[in-house]
C-alpha cells in the first residue's frame, strides 16, 4: 500500500504554510531541557525558547527520553508546539531522529506538521524514514481511512552546511528506504491464501522490474526440478500451490563493483507446520513466515537510490507447507542440491531445508558475503525475546559489520556462538544430517549448525528474526503487524561497502 504521507525538506520556511503543530527534539544538558537547532527565533508564528523552563518540565514529568513527547503550548489560532525527547546521549543519533519524526506523526492531529532538525543530512534521511514509516498502515477495511497527518516538512536549520542538493539527497534516500520497508512489509501483512509462492513471485519480480539496475526471473517447479532443488521440492510436497524460487541481481553502475554479496530469504508463504502440525494459535501469525524472502527483494529495490557499489544477488526460495496425503512424512529422507541428504523428523522445521539449497546457490555464485534472513526458530524467541534478532556466523569481522549496521538503522541484533560440539545434535543415524536438533536444546543455534553446513568457506551470516520480524502494537516507526526487521540493517551495511 501507498506511504500515507507526504514529507518534503525546507532551507527557509514558507511564511504562507500553515501549520496545526510544530515540533522540535529535545535534550538534557546542565542548563536544564534544550530545544535542539532553535536558537529562540519565531518558527511558523511562535517562538519556541532554547532552554525550556525546567519547573514545567518537571511539572509534566518530561525528561527528554527517547519517545517522550511535551506539548510545551497550545493556544487557538497558533500552532501546537511539540517537544520529542532526544535522550542525553550523542550515540546513535540516526535512531533518536528516526523516532523522533515517528512521534511528531503519531502526535500530530492536524494535516500538517513542522519539524525542525540539524542541518547533517544523515539526520534528515532518518527523520525521513521514521515519520514515513510511522504513517505505514495496512488494513482492507471497508470502512472510511482512519485521518492522519498527510505533510510533514523537515526545515533544516544552519543550512550552510547543508545544500538544496544534499538535502535533497537526503530525502530521496529516505524516501527509498522507506518504500522498500513499506514494500516489504506489505507482502508480510497480506493474507495467505491470496499471496502463494507464484503470486508473490509474481509481484515482487513487479516490484524489482522497475527498480534500477536491477534484473529478475523466477522458477518454476520445472526449473526447480531440474535444477535439483531436493529441499524446497520436498517441503512444497503437501500444498496444492507449486513452489517458486525468484532471483534478482542488482549491477552498480560504472566500473567493477566493490565486492558481491548475495541475500537469501525464507519465503514460507504459510506454514501449517505441515503433518507435525501447528496448534490453531500458533498457526495464527505464520503468513509472516515469508519475512526473509520480503525482506531481501525489497532491499533491492533501493539499491540504486543509495548508491550501493557492491554487486548484490537476492535468492528467495519459496512454498507452502501443508499436510495432505503428498506431503513430506517425519523419517523421509531429502537430497539437497549440494547432494547433502537430509532425515526428516519434524516437517515443521522446514525453513532450513529451502534455505539448504537456497544457499548452495549462494555458494555457486561465488560471493565474498553471504547474508541469509529467516523466521527460523521459536528458540530464537525464547531466548532474545520479540524485540532482538539473532546473528550466528562463521566470521568476527562480519558479526562486527553487521551489528555496527544494526546499530545505525535501529535494529538490535545479539550474537549467538555457532558451538562446535553441538555439531552432534543434527547428526542423523541413516542421513548425513537430521533437520531437527536435540529436543529442548539449543534450538537456534542447532538450526545455524545445520545452515553452516551449506555455505562451505564462504564468509556467511545469518539472521534469525522469528521474534522481531512481528509487532503486536504500533512503536515508533513499526507498526502493528510485520515489521521487515533486518531490512534496514541489511541497506545500512550495503551502504557501507563502498
Amino acid at each position: 500500500m501507498p506511504l500515507h504521507l507526504t514529507v518534503d525538506v525546507l532551507t527557509q520556511l514558507d511564511d504562507s504554510a500553515s501549520y496545526d503543530l510544530v515540533a522540535v527534539g529535545a535534550t538534557s544538558s546542565e542548563s536544564g531541557i534544550v530545544a535542539l537547532a532553535t536558537h529562540g527565533t519565531p518558527f511558523a508564528g511562535v517562538v519556541i525558547p532554547e532552554v525550556i523552563d525546567a519547573a514545567f518540565a518537571e511539572r509534566h514529568r518530561f525528561e527528554a527520553k527517547p519517545g517522550q513527547s511535551l506539548v510545551l503550548s497550545q493556544a487557538p489560532g497558533s500552532p501546537t508546539v511539540l517537544l520529542v525527547g532526544m535522550g542525553f546521549s550523542s550515540a546513535d543519533v540516526e535512531e533518536r531522529w528516526r523516532q523522533a519524526a515517528a512521534a511528531v506523526v503519531r502526535a500530530a492531529k492536524g494535516s500538517r506538521a513542522l519539524l525542525v532538525v540539524p542541518a547533517a543530512p544523515a539526520d534528515t534521511e532518518a527523520a525521513a524514514v521514521g515519520a514515513l514509516l510511522a504513517s505505514y498502515r495496512y488494513d482492507v477495511r471497508s470502512t472510511e481511512e482512519p485521518e492522519g497527518l498527510n505533510h510533514l516538512d523537515l526545515l533544516v536549520r544552519d543550512p550552510d552546511d547543508l545544500t538544496g542538493a544534499r538535502s535533497g539527497d537526503a530525502l530521496v534516500v529516505g524516501r527509498a528506504v522507506a518504500s522498500a520497508v513499506s514494500t516489504a512489509r506489505d507482502f508480510v501483512n497480506r493474507f495467505p491464501s491470496e499471496l502463494t509462492p507464484t503470486r508473490l513471485a509474481e509481484d515482487a519480480a513487479a516490484a524489482l522490474s522497475v527498480a534500477p539496475g536491477v534484473s529478475v526471473e523466477i522458477w518454476d517447479e520445472e526449473r526447480i526440478d531440474a535444477e535439483r532443488l531436493g529441499g524446497l521440492l520436498g517441503v512444497a510436497r503437501g500444498s496444492e500451490q507449486p513452489p517458486r524460487l525468484v532471483k534478482a541481481v542488482y549491477t552498480p553502475p560504472g566500473g567493477e563493483p566493490s565486492s558481491h554479496v548475495v541475500l537469501v530469504g525464507k519465503g514460507i508463504t504459510f506454514d501449517s507446520g505441515g503433518l507435525s502440525l501447528k496448534t490453531a494459535g500458533g498457526m495464527t501469525t505464520m503468513k509472516t513466515d515469508m519475512t526473509g524472502a520480503a525482506v531481501v527483494l525489497s532491499a533491492m529495490t533501493a539499491l540504486a537510490a543509495l548508491g550501493v557499489t557492491a554487486k548484490v544477488t537476492a535468492i528467495a526460495p519459496m512454498s507452502e507447507n501443508m499436510p495432505s496425503g503428498s506431503a513430506m512424512k517425519p523419517g523421509d529422507v531429502l537430497t539437497s542440491r549440494s547432494g547433502t541428504t537430509i532425515e526428516v523428523l519434524n516437517t515443521d522445521a522446514e525453513g532450513r531445508l529451502i534455505l539448504a539449497d537456497g544457499l548452495t546457490l549462494a555458494v555457486e555464485e561465488d560471493p565474498d558475503m553471504i547474508i541469509d534472513v529467516a523466521t527460523l526458530t521459536g528458540a530464537a524467541i525464547a531466548a532474545l525475546g520479540t524485540g532482538v534478532g539473532a546473528l550466528l556466523t562463521n566470521d568476527d569481522d562480519a558479526a562486527d559489520a553487521l551489528i555496527e549496521a544494526a546499530k545505525g538503522a535501529g535494529e538490535k541484533l545479539w550474537r549467538l556462538p555457532l558451538v562446535e560440539e553441538y555439531e552432534s545434535h543434527i547428526k542423523s543415524d541413516l542421513a548425513d544430517i537430521k533437520n531437527v536438533g536435540t529436543a529442548g536444546e539449543a534450538g537456534t543455534i542447532s538450526a545455524g549448525l545445520f545452515l553452516q553446513r551449506f555455505v562451505g568457506d564462504k564468509t556467511w551470516v545469518h539472521l534469525d528474526i522469528a521474534g522481531p520480524a512481528r509487532s503486536d502494537k504500533d512503536a515508533g516507526y513499526v507498526s502493528k503487524g510485520g515489521t521487515a526487521f533486518g531490512l534496514l540493517t541489511i541497506l545500512a551495511y550495503l551502504r557501507s561497502l563502498g
